[in-house]
C-alpha cells in the first residue's frame, strides 16, 4: 500500500510540474503573439502613412513644379519645337542595289 501511495504521489508531483511548465508556455506564446499583434499594427500605420505620403508626392502640380524648377523643362509651344524628319539610308530601303540618278534630289525611290 505505501508502494501504490508514493506512485500515485510521484504522479500527482509531476502532472502538477508538467501544468505549471504547459502554463508558463502559454503565458509566454500569449505575451509574443501580444507582441506580433502590436508590430503589425504598427507596420499597418507606417504603411498607411507612406501611402498617403507617396500620394501626396504624387500629385500632378508637384510634378510640374519639380519640372519647372529643377529640369528647367517648360511647356512645348509652336516656336520653340523642333521637327526632325528621319530619312532612311540607302541600304535600309528595298531595291537600294540599283544605281540612282544623279539629277534627282537624291532620294531613292
Amino acid at each position: 500500500m505505501m508502494r501504490l501511495n508514493l506512485l500515485l504521489l510521484l504522479g500527482v508531483v509531476l502532472s502538477a510540474l508538467y501544468l505549471v511548465n504547459v502554463q508558463y508556455e502559454s503565458r509566454h506564446l500569449f505575451s509574443e503573439l501580444d507582441r506580433a499583434r502590436a508590430q503589425a499594427h504598427k507596420l499597418e500605420l507606417e504603411n498607411e502613412r507612406l501611402q498617403v505620403e507617396k500620394r501626396a508626392q504624387s500629385t500632378s502640380a508637384r510634378i510640374e513644379g519639380l519640372a519647372k524648377s529643377r529640369l528647367q523643362m517648360r511647356p512645348a509651344n509652336p516656336a520653340i519645337t523642333t521637327y526632325v524628319a528621319y530619312a532612311a539610308s540607302a541600304a535600309e530601303q528595298p531595291g537600294a542595289d540599283r544605281p540612282t540618278n544623279s539629277s534627282s534630289s537624291g532620294r531613292v525611290r
